[in-house]
């Protein structure tokens, strides 16, 4: 079976499913970058997010894009940061939650530029998109897939591209690193893992097979039209990934005094 679950919370109730299963490769499961973010934002976890599980295969990512209402006065990162620079207590953004990946998101982008925003909390995706159109909020990070229509007719205007590349769908918006934030650099990666001391022969197994249900032309196809960029690393890498990644959302975290709900 597959356990797996978008939100923060469920995310730990899924994995804990997974760790407590026999090491036989019968149970996987699917986790995001939250997965390493909770030790930092939770006072307790059920379980070690590095030394209770065992990396298959970091898969890909999805791109992340920093959106505004459009009637704030900046088309780019260095017009944002001059607005929130000027009126310090004059702006909101919003996440789905606090200590999810999109509050990380907005708060890396907050340190890198040195300014500062009210953090507004949601209870999912749709309701923080919702108040950014209808102005109750002013700008927030997101997937890109899931604001396409809305930066097609300007309901919505991107600031800039969270990762490191621009997005194929969005050839014309630069990344906030290329702005002069180089920092800044976060994306909706996604991971199969399975519990600890999987035999080597049986990670490798499983590496395998997910790594050819990605590279399947129809699976890389459905993947690109919505902009994910798949480049499954091995178990080793994969390993490596997830305990950099823990790092770094730990200081962020800290600087920023994340705490979830």
């Amino acid at each position: 079976g597959v356990q797996t679950c978008a939100l923060p919370i469920c995310g730990i109730t899924g994995t804990s499913v997974v760790i407590r299963a026999a090491a036989d490769g019968q149970t996987l499961g699917v986790v995001s970058n939250n997965h390493v973010v909770n030790p930092s934002v939770f006072k307790k976890m059920p379980f070690d997010a590095i030394k209770d599980i065992t990396p298959i295969s970091v898969i890909g990512a999805t791109p992340f894009v920093l959106v505004v209402n459009p009637k704030v006065q900046a088309k780019n990162a260095k017009e944002l940061q001059a607005l929130l620079k000027a009126r310090p207590d004059g702006y909101n953004y919003g996440s789905s939650g606090n200590g999810t990946i999109l509050h990380l998101g907005g708060a890396m982008f907050m340190d890198a530029a040195g300014v500062e925003a009210r953090h507004v909390p949601y209870k999912g995706v749709g309701p923080m998109l919702a108040d950014i159109l209808g102005g109750q909020i002013e700008m927030g990070v997101v997937s890109v897939p899931s604001v396409q229509g809305q930066l097609r007719s300007g309901a919505l205007r991107a600031i800039g591209v969270m990762g490191k590349a621009r997005v194929p769908s969005l050839p014309d918006v630069p990344t906030i690193a290329e702005q002069g934030f180089p920092e800044v650099d976060i994306a909706g990666w996604f991971a199969v893992i399975g519990p600890a001391k999987l035999p080597p022969a049986e990670v490798k197994r499983l590496h395998d097979a997910v790594v050819a249900a990605f590279n399947s032309p129809e699976t890389r196809d459905a993947m690109a039209k919505q902009d994910n960029v798949i480049n499954p690393m091995t178990p080793e890498a994969s390993a490596q990934f997830f305990k950099t990644e823990q790092e770094r959302y730990a200081k962020l975290v800290k600087k920023a005094n994340i705490v979830a709900d």
